[in-house]
């Protein structure tokens, strides 16, 4: 039986300019959550970034608690980009019940979106989440860097997350 996934397939021209991104990044050291609902954490995470052709980038996320080892938070879906533009969108669904779709621009090697529809199963945990921004760019040493804000019911946006990477392949 053969593998399903093409792995030598190549990169699809449309989603070139995402290229910096594919590959499998590990927290170089420990992120930071926070929020004023919930008590300060430490947490570790690896994120993949892959393709297999077509128009898309698929990525997962996989968040640990820095101490315990425990699994956090997950996160999976596709990156496509608007033809012949820098528009970019993150389609996501997470292991908490909510999905999302977060859209903005690609300038460079940065990536700037905000969540432009949310959704979640009818037996998630409140507070529901109202809004996220995520900003990721590629700094001039190599690592990745990310940068969640979120807003909750009665909640403003606010920064809920802060984490760098570097590439392990």
């Amino acid at each position: 039986m053969t593998c399903p996934f093409n792995h030598s397939a190549e990169l699809n021209p449309a989603v070139l300019p995402l290229d910096w991104l594919l590959g499998t990044w590990q927290s170089d050291e420990p992120g930071e959550g926070s929020f004023p609902s919930i008590t300060p954490f430490r947490y570790t995470e690896t994120l993949h970034f892959s393709h297999v052709g077509q128009p898309v980038i698929n990525f997962m996320f996989n968040a640990f608690h820095a101490e315990s080892k425990k699994p956090l938070h997950r996160e999976c879906g596709f990156i496509r980009i608007q033809p012949g533009t820098n528009r970019v969108a993150f389609i996501i669904a997470q292991n908490s019940g909510l999905v999302e779709i977060e859209e903005g621009e690609l300038t460079g090697q940065q990536l700037t979106l905000h969540s432009t529809a949310l959704a979640r199963t009818s037996f998630a945990k409140q507070p529901y989440v109202q809004q996220i921004s995520r900003h990721i760019q590629l700094k001039p040493d190599g690592r990745l860097e990310q940068t969640i804000c979120m807003a909750l019911e009665g909640q403003p946006l606010t920064q809920h997350l802060h984490i760098t990477y570097r590439r392990t392949d």
